[in-house]
């Protein structure tokens, strides 16, 4: 049998076998919109998670990261519209009320369920509302499209995928959702992602699989370099496949499949921004070491002056050398190649003429993409943003109010 990655039609997080999912409107900010939502595993699961570096942690995560430690969570209950951030041991009561009552519906351990949280921090959650909602959440196969809007706050559209992976051992799926579009900086953005998989696969592998997948996705993902109180991406797998285990002696394909569906998610993030009109993807080459590649390409998606000129369609490429020059990373000027969508602007370290009208056109298509070869190493990566724009700031300004 040929080993290959298809793509789902129409997939979303309950495309693998044995998960449900569901979602209704609480009314936790606003009226007639889904913001409360369930994702469960009918059978048990193995899981794994990441969660915010942030020191300032929302209560739902503290709880996540307990609950995550024995690696067998068979649920996750969300909610849009409240961080349940900053909330002290009231927030700490609430989220442990809401894995009591999820967990009661579904007829499993409270420290099996993950809770997550997005929405305004320090607001406390009205758990009246809470309880009246997930008693009144009806668990479907096709639920994964419902709970991909529940968690949406500023987005403008739901976030989902899912992959059908066939490799000589049997085949399997993975399925994904997410949501973001500001505060997004991630350190494992406002940025929450439920994966699951019929997977049979051994635990430890997939944690590090997930870690990995991780940091070359959505932590090379930035929209306005801040960083959320919330931030978490977990996975559960619940083995009902038919594939031999997957371990870390034979699961190539398990890590290409799950890092495309996080890059894809990572993407769709970057191109839904607050108020973005197009994705940003830097790309690094050639750098002394991968780390280093990472931290420029990440300085450069972030930087305010460049995304600035990418909504201009200002094909000003110094502004890119100067976030160069200021990253700390190891370059010599002289051997420094710069692209832009394509056209070489620097050579070795000195200017190449252009039509700065032409290529200015070009900056205006739905993604620009910016190239830089360090030419000193082997190191590499690729960062997504996106431009920044006057909504954005409208949209922020008053957020509250």
């Amino acid at each position: 049998m040929k080993e290959k990655i298809e793509d789902i039609k129409q997939g979303t997080v309950t495309s693998p076998q044995g998960f449900l999912a569901g979602a209704v409107e609480a009314a936790i900010k606003y009226k007639g919109r889904l913001d409360l939502g369930l994702l469960y595993s009918e059978a048990p699961a193995l899981s794994a998670a990441v969660f915010t570096r942030s020191k300032i942690k929302a209560a739902p995560i503290i709880l996540s990261m307990k609950n995550n430690e024995k690696g067998r969570a068979r649920a996750v209950v969300v909610n849009s519209g409240c961080a349940n951030a900053c909330t002290g041991d009231r927030g700490l009561r609430d989220a442990a009320e809401m894995s009591a009552l999820a967990a009661k519906k579904l007829g499993i351990r409270a420290d099996q369920v993950m809770v997550a949280s997005t929405g305004v921090i320090g607001n406390v959650m009205p758990m009246d509302r809470i309880q009246k909602g997930i008693g009144k959440i009806e668990l479907l196969k096709d639920g994964g499209h419902k709970l991909a809007r529940a968690i949406m706050t500023t987005d403008t559209r739901p976030k989902e995928i899912a992959v059908r992976v066939m490799e000589q051992n049997g085949h399997y799926t993975i399925g994904g959702i997410a949501k973001g579009a500001g505060m997004i900086h991630p350190d494992m953005a406002t940025l929450l992602s439920f994966l699951t998989t019929d997977a049979r696969i051994n635990r430890e592998f997939l944690a590090k699989a997930l870690k990995a997948a991780v940091e070359d996705s959505f932590n090379m993902l930035t929209i306005d370099g801040d960083t959320s109180t919330n931030d978490m991406v977990s996975i559960m797998a619940n083995g009902q496949a038919d594939n031999d285990l997957i371990t870390a002696e034979n699961g190539r394909m398990f890590r290409e499949a799950l890092r495309s569906i996080c890059r894809y998610l990572a993407c769709c993030i970057a191109a839904d921004g607050e108020g973005a009109t197009r994705l940003i993807e830097v790309c690094i080459e050639s750098a002394k070491s991968k780390s280093q590649a990472r931290k420029v390409a990440r300085l450069i998606a972030a930087s305010a002056l460049v995304k600035s000129a990418v909504h201009g369609n200002d094909p000003n490429w110094g502004r890119v050398v100067a976030v160069l020059g200021r990253s700390g990373a190891d370059m010599d000027e002289k051997v420094l190649d710069v692209y832009l969508q394509g056209e070489q602007v620097m050579r070795a370290g000195s200017p190449l003429p252009f039509e700065k009208n032409k290529l200015s056109r070009r900056m205006k298509a739905d993604q620009v993409t910016i190239r830089v070869c360090l030419n000193i190493g082997a190191g590499s990566a690729v960062a997504w943003g996106c431009d920044l724009s006057q909504e954005y700031v409208t949209i922020n300004s008053d957020y509250t109010t």
